[in-house]
């Protein structure tokens, strides 16, 4: 297999009145973990040029079990967690970054700035 596991689909909906699929769960030393670009939480928007839009689940697990050896996805990566299983994971590992990891640096970045604009008008 590819090492992942995924949800959703017409029939079974993860996310209230969204039928995309996701990716659910990566497994540990799959194809998937070894390459290391593919995130719990995903959406999965398309395999080997296929769209994975408006199809059942069972449909979505079979183009995913013949997709053959070279696989390409397109997918859309979470940028907010949400509430539910994909936003709680067993092993202890962060759902993705945590907004100070963004916040910070970029406030220094603008304190930096605003300093050296400020130092700079000083010397005119």
């Amino acid at each position: 297999g590819l090492g992942f596991n995924i949800v959703g689909g017409t029939d079974q909906q993860y996310i209230s009145n969204d039928s995309s699929i996701y990716v659910s769960r990566i497994k540990k030393d799959g194809a998937a973990y070894r390459d290391g670009r593919l995130q719990e939480g995903d959406k999965i928007l398309a395999i080997n040029g296929k769209d994975l839009k408006d199809l059942r689940h069972k449909d979505a697990v079979e183009l995913f079990r013949n997709a053959g050896y070279y696989v390409s996805l397109k997918i859309q990566r979470r940028l907010q967690p949400q509430n539910g299983p994909m936003g709680h994971q067993g092993d202890g590992e962060s759902g993705g970054l945590p907004l100070a990891a963004i916040l910070v640096p970029g406030l220094a970045l603008a304190a930096t700035a605003v300093w050296i604009l400020l130092r700079y008008r000083q010397r005119m």
